[in-house]
């Protein structure tokens, strides 16, 4: 294993914000979801309301084999629960968000390190479309799991589920407490850690990811906080023209998460 350096990175902090609720339920619409819930993670799905002319046997039959309750969604309702633009398709559920979340300690113990996994690291993403995006870019190139903090970050909400594309019933999203505290235990485990960074000391493309790895993913305005990037072994930037000044924080995650694939085509 590489020495790890110990070098310092200054970064803007980020203001302190409420904490996201995750007891209770959350809604969440869309034909698609609700399948990808039940044929992945049905234990988390508490309701479902459907239009009474919904002929979707198979839909059906996955409810009843599941043992879902269900309730009639009267034409023209549901708005109230989701929004009065969204396109819920006569299809709205509700699930329990902690049901869907994992510990640290019984993650860790699913992955094989010899294999050199790779995980995304929230840390303080407020947007819920970059959260879902950052999700299904996970899946999609073939990260073990997505670590999401309990404070100052968006919560697993409908917005989250359906930017994810339903990805959040298939990836494993894992609570975590303390950031930096994480990455500490992460190290621990043989993980090199990657900073996500504009400003970062090493150009994407450069790295060849001989390790597991972690990529934490900062606020959309603030970046990553101090502390954490002083946590981080390597910080990574990504080239881009000039006349462009960043990406944001799903695309920036989406296009390193690629990167590392690259370089890890058997996770695909």
């Amino acid at each position: 294993m590489r020495p790890r350096p110990h070098s310092k990175f200054a970064t803007k902090k980020t203001h302190e914000r409420d904490k996201p609720s995750r007891a209770g339920k959350v809604y969440v619409y869309g034909k698609h979801a609700l399948m990808e819930a039940l044929r992945n993670t049905p234990h988390i799905i508490r309701k479902a309301f459907l239009v009474p002319d919904s002929r979707d046997a198979e839909l059906k039959v996955l409810l009843e084999r599941n043992s879902i309750p269900t309730a009639p969604l009267a034409p023209g309702k549901g708005g109230e629960f989701v929004g009065k633009d969204a396109a819920h398709q006569g299809v709205i559920f509700t699930i329990d968000p902690s049901a869907l979340l994992i510990t640290l300690d019984a993650f860790l113990k699913t992955l094989d390190i010899s294999k050199n996994p790779a995980v995304a690291v929230l840390g303080e993403v407020q947007d819920p479309h970059n959260v879902g995006a950052i999700i299904r870019s996970a899946a999609a190139f073939g990260l073990s799991g997505v670590l999401i903090p309990e404070h100052n970050q968006a919560g697993i909400t409908g917005a989250v589920v359906k930017s994810s594309a339903g990805m959040t019933f298939r990836i494993p999203l894992v609570t975590i407490g303390n950031v930096n505290h994480t990455l500490k235990t992460l190290k621990e485990k043989g993980f090199w850690i990657y900073g996500l960074d504009m400003s970062g000391t090493q150009s994407l493309g450069t790295d060849v990811f001989d390790a597991p790895s972690a990529f934490v993913i900062g606020n959309e305005g603030a970046g990553i906080r101090e502390k954490t990037i002083e946590a981080c072994d390597v910080t990574l930037s990504i080239p881009i023209h000039k006349r462009t000044e960043s990406l944001n924080a799903a695309v920036s995650a989406a296009v390193v998460f690629y990167e590392w694939s690259k370089k890890h085509p058997e996770a695909l």
